[in-house]
């Protein structure tokens, strides 16, 4: 038997930042954004001993416990020790995690393989739990057993899947609002947003500190208000399909979060955004807390080979991809049904063996 879990990555279109605290606790933050086709997966193999081996398939590591261990942080997939924990797992098992794009990304990747583990975690051990409440509990093992700076956003979005508009409200406090946008909005939205590596990736927990720490003063503290006001706004504009409106809003909110703190920005990235906008782009923002990953940019369709031409021209790397609007998921498979040697098949003509 092999339990297998999946969880999606997102981009977010706006109001990033506004969903940690003390701004989500005092203010209330706001964050509209979606999933996409780029996942986290877990596998658990069940085990007859008390060996628990995890493998991270995409940094070649493995790790080893015993269930009869107490679960100790020591900076080797730590993610894995806090869900084993959280889940109360007590029988050996193998746990084999990818992720389809890297950590610093920008798209969620650490927060979106908690939730991929404790969904298949849950599903192993027949554990029912609603969206709101796997995303709280993969919010306390990240954030508070695990100790790492950063909001709620990730969590509920890899959770719930598909378009949202996510109101924040401190702990226990938060309300996700699905999206009901016609499927040619969609089709037409992804067509012409252009997703884009910039080469980097970022410690997003240094650039959320200084975030934190520049919410006393006052130019930051009006730029987080007025990404907060951008998300309402993007939010009634597509739901409304006015994309145009959509793309330039995405521009006044990456001008406003840069002013959030000096970490969220690189020359490198200013250079792509800029080289995407004189090739006709409306706008566009970084992904994430900031300082590199991905560079999500809209653009209007006949301009569009002219905006992907002059971003890669400017060292930038374009990523195929498209909306996911499935949340996170859980599923069984049993690998002994694949068990057989031969494959056989009858046509008119004759009947044809395969040796498998």
């Amino acid at each position: 038997m092999v339990i297998r879990g999946r969880a999606p990555l997102r981009v977010s279109f706006g109001g990033g930042g506004t969903d940690v605290a003390p701004f989500c606790v005092e203010q209330g933050g706001a964050i509209i954004g979606s999933t996409i086709n780029k996942y986290a997966y877990c596998s658990i193999v069940p085990r007859d001993d008390d060996q628990i081996i995890v493998h991270s398939l995409d940094f070649d590591m493995t790790v080893k416990y015993n269930t009869n261990e107490n679960y100790v942080y020591d900076g080797r997939l730590d993610l894995v020790t806090a869900a084993l924990k959280a889940m109360d797992i007590k029988q050996g098992c193998e746990v084999y995690l990818q992720c389809d794009a890297p950590p610093g990304s920008g798209l969620g990747t650490s927060s979106t393989v908690m939730v991929a583990l404790l969904t298949a975690m849950a599903k192993w051990k027949g554990v029912e739990m609603d969206s709101y409440a796997m995303a709280n509990l993969a919010y306390q093992v990240e954030r508070e057993d695990l100790k790492i700076d950063g909001g709620y956003q990730d969590q509920y979005a890899a959770t719930f899947g598909g378009f949202n508009f996510i109101e924040f409200h401190g702990r226990n406090n938060v309300v996700v609002n699905p999206l009901r946008i016609k499927k040619e909005i969609i089709h037409e939205l992804q067509y012409n947003l252009l997703l884009c590596y910039t080469g980097n990736i970022h410690v997003s927990a240094n650039i959320i500190k200084d975030q934190v720490k520049n919410y006393e003063k006052k130019d930051p503290f009006d730029a987080m208000c007025e990404v907060k006001a951008l998300a309402y706004a993007m939010k009634d504009e597509l739901l409304k399909g006015n994309l145009y409106s959509f793309g330039k809003l995405l521009d006044y909110g990456w001008k406003s979060k840069k002013r959030m703190s000096s970490k969220i920005s690189t020359p490198h990235i200013d250079e792509l955004y800029e080289e995407a906008l004189k090739a006709g782009a409306l706008g566009g923002k970084l992904l994430g807390a900031g300082g590199g990953g991905f560079l999500l940019v809209y653009c209007p369709y006949n301009v569009r080979h002219k905006v992907a031409a002059r971003m890669e021209a400017a060292g930038g790397q374009l990523t195929d991809w498209n909306f996911e609007l499935r949340g996170a998921q859980a599923w069984i498979t049993d690998e002994k049904r694949w068990d057989y040697q031969e494959v056989r098949v009858a046509i008119p003509g004759g009947e044809y063996h395969f040796q498998v």
